[in-house]
C-alpha cells in the first residue's frame, strides 16, 4: 500500500521538495495551509504530514509551533532540511520594470526583504498561502505583479523566471518536519523536540532547567521562546536536544524537568537529519 503523506501545496512548493526527499514513492497530497496538513494527518486522511518548521534566516515558522504547542497531539517522525533557491516570476512577456506588487509566502517576502527594497522599491510584498499559490495570485492579478517561488513552480504555472538566487543570503536553509501518529524508534542518532512553561516568573526557574540538562552532558541544539497567548509578558520554552527520549541520562532530565514546569510537551524523538 502506497503512503499517503500530507503537505503544504500546492505542487511546487519546497515543501513538496521536502515530501519528495523524504519518500518519493508516496502518493502526495497538497493541502493550502499549514493547519490543514495537520488536521488531516489528525483525521488519519493521511498517514504523515510535511509542514516547515525552521529558516536559517527567517527563523521559526510560528505557524507551525502554534499548533504543535496548542492545537495537535501530533509528533515529531522526521526532519530534512533543504537549501533555499528563490526565483522572481512573472506573467510571460511581462517586463521587471511594470512589477507594482511582489506576490509570496510570508517566509520567503523575509528572506528576500533586501533583494526587494533594494531592485522594486516601490512594489507591494502581499503575503500568499504559499510559494506556489502566490504564482497563482500573481497571474490573476489585475495590476502587473511578480511572485518569489521555486524554478519547479514556474514550469508547473508557466510562468517566466526574471531573476534567480534572489534570497539575501546564499546559505539559505529551511528545515522541515514530518508529523505523524507516533515519533521514531530510538536509532542512536536522535534529537528530541520539546516545550514547557512556567505557572509564574521568578529568578533561576530557566537555569534551574536547563542545570538538569548540562550537569548529564546533554546538549541543547536550539533554545527559544514563544508568548504563551494568554497574558503579555508570559512564555513558552522550546528546546531541541541531542538524545532521544527513551535514553537514560535523557529520560531521567525530563522527569526533573517535568517535576519543576507548570506544562510539559515532548512533541517527539527522531533521526537527526544527514545530508547525504
Amino acid at each position: 500500500m502506497v503512503k499517503q503523506i500530507a503537505y503544504l501545496g500546492p505542487a511546487g512548493t519546497y515543501t513538496e521538495a521536502a515530501s519528495l526527499l523524504y519518500d518519493h514513492e508516496a502518493e502526495l497530497m497538497p493541502f493550502p495551509s499549514i493547519a490543514a496538513v495537520v488536521a488531516a494527518v489528525d483525521s488519519k486522511a493521511a498517514i504523515e504530514g510535511v509542514v516547515p518548521i525552521e529558516n536559517s534566516l527567517e527563523g521559526s515558522v510560528t505557524d507551525t509551533l502554534d499548533l504543535l504547542i496548542h492545537d495537535s497531539n501530533l509528533s515529531i517522525r522526521h526532519e530534512m532540511v533543504i537549501p533555499i533557491e528563490h526565483c522572481l516570476l512573472v506573467k510571460p512577456g511581462r517586463l521587471a520594470r511594470d512589477v507594482a506588487s511582489i506576490y509570496s509566502h510570508p517566509q520567503a517576502l523575509g528572506q528576500c526583504r533586501r533583494y526587494i527594497e533594494r531592485t522594486f522599491p516601490g512594489a507591494q510584498a502581499v503575503a500568499s498561502l504559499s510559494t506556489s499559490a502566490a504564482v497563482e495570485d500573481m497571474l490573476r492579478s489585475q495590476s502587473p505583479a511578480a511572485a518569489i517561488a521555486t524554478s519547479r513552480a514556474a514550469d508547473i504555472y508557466g510562468a517566466e523566471i526574471i531573476d534567480r538566487g534572489i534570497q539575501d543570503n546564499l546559505a539559505n536553509y529551511t528545515r522541515f518536519v514530518v508529523l505523524a501518529q507516533h515519533d521514531h524508534p530510538h536509532t542512536g542518532r536522535d534529537k528530541t523536540s520539546l516545550c514547557f512553561a512556567f505557572n509564574d516568573d521568578s529568578p533561576g526557574k530557566l537555569y534551574s532547567v536547563m542545570g538538569h540538562f548540562a550537569t548529564r552532558n546533554i546538549n541543547l541544539a536550539k533554545v527559544e521562546s514563544r508568548p504563551n497567548k494568554e497574558s503579555l509578558g508570559r512564555y513558552i520554552f522550546l528546546i531541541d536536544l541531542d538524545g532521544h527520549r527513551e535514553d537514560a541520562l535523557v529520560q531521567e532530565a525530563l522527569n526533573r524537568v517535568e517535576a519543576e514546569v507548570s506544562m510539559m510537551k515532548v512533541f517527539g524523538s527522531y533521526p537527526r537529519y544527514q545530508d547525504s
